[in-house]
């Protein structure tokens, strides 16, 4: 059929490519140090060898950092708030239940695959810039200061959460262990 290339029809694939284009833009959430306080469970990481089953098990009792929880709240006035973690899959029901209890906007979860060892900055970056082929991203909030670096470089508007102690065994966690 004239027009048709591979069983679509071009102008309309392009209406739909500017449909979504179109949608709100995209407010990215961290949640660990970001929304989340992980204080209580760093203690699994200073273990040899680290626990991360321990770890990521107590998530559900982390408790809501307020500046990232008001920050949500207000990013979801004019954007869809989305949250990109290095958490495991394994832990999406957990994470879920406490978005939801925290009253936190509904939005799609990022999580990295069970086996996915890689740094954060190379999994979270990989995410941002596959949303941003449909979306617009107005804002990554973000604890880590490597995540924050590179999303900068690659041309992301970058809030860094500042607001929550992390201990040196969590940022090596996710620097050369990719496990959060």
């Amino acid at each position: 059929m004239p027009g048709r290339v591979g069983g679509a029809c071009p102008a309309l694939s392009r209406v739909v490519r500017v449909k979504e284009k179109s949608s709100r833009p995209l407010a990215v959430f961290d949640l660990d140090g970001t929304l989340a306080d992980t204080a209580h469970r760093q203690r699994f990481l200073e273990r040899k060898p680290r626990d991360w089953d321990g770890f990521f098990a107590a998530a559900p009792q982390d408790t809501p950092l307020a500046e990232g929880i008001t920050l949500a709240l207000k990013s979801a006035e004019e954007c869809e708030v989305v949250y990109l973690t290095g958490r495991p899959e394994r832990c999406r029901r957990d994470t879920e239940d406490w978005l939801a209890a925290q009253g936190l906007p509904e939005g799609r979860i990022w999580m990295r695959r069970n086996d996915d060892r890689r740094p954060a900055r190379r999994t979270k970056l990989e995410i941002l810039r596959r949303l941003a082929r449909d979306r617009e991203i107005r804002v990554l909030v973000d604890d880590d200061e490597l995540v924050c670096e590179d999303a900068e470089r690659a041309g992301f508007k970058v809030v860094r959460a500042r607001w929550a102690a992390t201990s040196a065994a969590l940022k090596d966690a996710q620097e050369r262990e990719g496990r959060t």
